[in-house]
């Protein structure tokens, strides 16, 4: 008995018989393709047609002749393949090229501001952003502006300008990871396809500057205030009830000399501190022997020391110790770090001085350390600060103004070097001076911020 074929077989054989069907019936038949190829060569069939016949008529050829070329000549034709060309009824049309990206010039304008720039479409998702946006903010090609950045007035003046308005300007904050300031400007862009540029300036540093400075004249002001209110109060009871009284005038005249000497030091800090500001992008070249200062300066504090109860021992090598450097600035500041050392850790009766070379791996240093009763964590970052006083009565009482530590750093920093401060309660601090090595000096100035830790 015969095995019938499977279903599975059977259309799998009858779909290879019908595959094979349609391309047979798509094969051109031995006669199509010879009435192509002639076809394809009529124009220049009729022009030889044409030139046999002149010929002919001109008695140059006779009529048999002539036939026997054209024959030849049509023969040709049919046997000759051509190049394909496009089918019949088909216009002919160039191959489309791909237009350029309209993005292409403002890609390379973003990159090339040196600001954070975002190109967004009309709906809010960036186009592109330019290397200092996606260093700056945690967005990407095809994020949404208003999922990222959440600020109203920007978002609001975003939507004025993406629905035809002129451009604007924003200013705005972040509070994550830490405060920063910007202005935003949102204009639009004519291109082919509509576009808003945002451009973010950083205010961050210029609206710490304006504080400081704001700061700085308020702190000023107040420091000065004190005493001329205090020399104002006794020039009237001088010239008041005072006026026949020798002691009472003796006593206020001494008073009136301390708060004078108090706003002469004050105003001295002020234009020192000045100076060195206009100094600071200019690095020194002298040539500075840290022992020689260090071992003049223990010289000329004994008798403060003494005075106070303290004694200065000052642990000097051999061999000098050469930096880079302005000698009076660099004898300010130690003169500085030590005098404070023996007024703020008199407790401890004793404050060291030592000098370390320059040695393999690192930079000279000078080491102030007083043994009194320390300073607390939460006032160490802030020792550097204008006007800044762990106890304002102390430091009055000391003669201070506040702005010793502030010109340290600033001298410091011009000759890029740091401080570190290392403090313990009931344990003394030590102020520690760290120049950087000769070698590794940089031709441009350090930014004030990076000097210090």
């Amino acid at each position: 008995m015969a095995r019938r074929p499977s279903a599975r077989r059977f259309w799998a054989g009858n779909g290879m018989a019908i595959a094979n069907a349609e391309r047979t019936d798509q094969r051109p038949s031995r006669a199509s393709l010879v009435g192509r190829r002639v076809g394809g060569l009529r124009w220049i069939l009729l022009a030889a047609t044409v030139l046999l016949l002149i010929a002919t008529v001109a008695g140059a050829m006779s009529p048999l002749a002539a036939i026997l070329v054209f024959a030849g000549l049509l023969v040709a034709a049919a046997v000759v393949p051509v190049a394909a060309g496009p089918a019949a009824g088909t216009p002919l049309r160039a191959e489309p090229v791909a237009p350029p990206s309209p993005d292409a010039g403002l890609t390379r304008l973003a990159e090339a501001l040196p600001d954070p720039c975002f190109i967004l479409d009309r709906r809010g998702l960036v186009r592109h952003a330019n290397a200092l946006a996606l260093a700056a903010f945690p967005i990407r090609v095809g994020d949404s502006l208003t999922a990222r950045l959440r600020v109203p007035d920007l978002l609001a003046a975003f939507e004025r300008v993406a629905a035809g308005g002129p451009p604007e300007r924003v200013e705005f904050a972040e509070r994550v990871p830490t405060e920063r300031w910007f202005a935003a400007w949102l204009a639009p862009l004519k291109t082919a396809t509509p576009a808003i540029a945002l451009i973010l300036d950083d205010l961050s540093e210029r609206r710490r500057t304006e504080k400081i400075r704001v700061d700085f004249v308020a702190n000023a002001s107040h420091e000065l205030r004190t005493p001329l209110a205090s020399l104002v109060g006794f020039i009237e009871t001088l010239q008041g009830p005072a006026r026949d009284d020798p002691a009472a005038r003796e006593r206020f005249l001494k008073i009136m000399h301390e708060q004078g000497t108090r706003m002469s030091r004050l105003v001295d800090d002020l234009l020192s501190l000045s100076r060195v500001e206009m100094k600071a992008h200019l690095r020194p070249s002298g040539q500075v022997d840290l022992v020689a200062v260090i071992r003049q300066l223990a010289d000329a504090m004994e008798p403060l020391a003494r005075d106070l109860g303290v004694a200065i021992e000052a642990g000097l090598p051999a061999a000098p110790a050469i930096v880079t450097g302005d000698r009076d600035e660099l004898t300010q500041v130690f003169a500085n770090l030590i005098e404070n050392a023996c007024k703020y850790g008199q407790a401890g009766g004793r404050v060291v001085v030592s000098v370390r070379p320059e040695g393999q791996g690192e930079g000279a240093t000078v080491t102030v350390r007083d043994f009194g009763q320390g300073i607390a964590p939460e006032h160490l970052p802030r020792l550097t600060e204008r006007f800044y006083r762990i106890d304002v009565d102390a430091s009055r009482r000391h003669r201070g103004t506040g702005l010793g530590l502030a010109i340290a750093k600033h001298i410091l920093a011009r000759h890029q070097a740091r401080l570190a401060i290392d403090s313990r309660l009931g344990e003394g601090s030590t102020f520690t001076v760290i120049f950087p090595q000769a070698s590794l000096l940089q031709s441009s100035s350090v930014p004030e911020d990076s000097s210090f830790k």
